[in-house]
């Protein structure tokens, strides 16, 4: 059995919360120019590369982006 408690690690105290930087921030994580966007792009291009150092670069730069 588990139990699960929705909670930050960290505390967060927003004292002004500002929509315009909140969108920003998440076009950036999730948007068409975003790091999950270019790491897809990244790892989907990998399968018509016919060139096997090329491939494995892609891989090693599609990886990548998923760490950020």
């Amino acid at each position: 059995m588990w139990q699960y408690e929705k909670k930050l690690q960290y505390p967060v105290n927003i004292k002004n919360p500002n929509p315009k930087l909140a969108k920003v921030i998440i076009s950036q994580l999730g948007g068409p120019d975003g790091e999950l966007a270019a790491s897809l792009r990244y790892l989907n291009q990998r399968y018509v590369m016919p060139y096997a150092e090329v491939k494995g670069l892609l891989t090693d730069i599609g990886t990548e982006e998923y760490e950020h």
